[in-house]
């Protein structure tokens, strides 16, 4: 049976170097690694690139963010690292210009539906082809309360999901300072 592992933590804690450990016990060479990233400026574009650098080369690479339980029933790999859904979430919000200001509770509720629904057909999909999944994501809940209201919708909807996926994972990381801490 296929194992569910979230990986947590605040920024540069360590989280992705602790699920790539966590997905070569699991699966050696047979892992795709789903990176939910969009080099959207120099900065992004070096940390993607460290990200290739450090990961193994004998796995697969999907690059997106959306229609992921389609990749998952198609690929023959039998371990899948998702690294990040906070990256994730936020591709959603920026898919369109919006002003977030002025955005409705309606809206927000549409575009916070769409993100769970995303990410419950990824885990349907992953127990249904019984295959393991190890997903990255930051911890919101531990940090200032954003003055923006785009800041503040971001994580609302990023600790709504993290709740979901800590609730259906078997496992519950938290990586602080580089030091992994099982919580679940």
């Amino acid at each position: 049976m296929g194992r569910l592992i979230l990986v947590t933590g605040g920024s540069r804690s360590g989280k992705s170097q602790l699920a790539e450990q966590k997905a070569t016990i699991l699966g050696g060479d047979d892992v795709l690694y789903m990176a939910t990233g969009i080099a959207t400026d120099d900065d992004m574009e070096e940390r993607i690139r460290l990200h290739k650098m450090r990961r193994n080369p004998n796995w697969g690479t999907f690059e997106g963010y959306r229609d992921l339980a389609s990749e998952v029933s198609e690929t023959s790999y039998g371990t899948i690292l998702l690294d990040c859904i906070t990256v994730l979430i936020t591709n959603f919000l920026m898919e369109e210009d919006r002003d977030y200001e002025e955005l409705s509770k309606a809206e927000i509720a549409y575009m916070e539906e769409d993100i769970i629904n995303e990410i419950q057909s990824l885990i349907h999909a992953v127990k249904e082809q019984n295959k393991n999944l190890i997903i990255v994501t930051n911890e919101v809940g531990m940090c200032v309360v954003s003055p923006y209201r785009m800041g503040r919708i971001f994580s609302d909807i990023t600790g709504k999901v993290n709740q979901i996926l800590g609730s259906v994972c078997d496992e519950v990381h938290l990586s602080i300072s580089g030091i992994p801490l099982q919580i679940k």
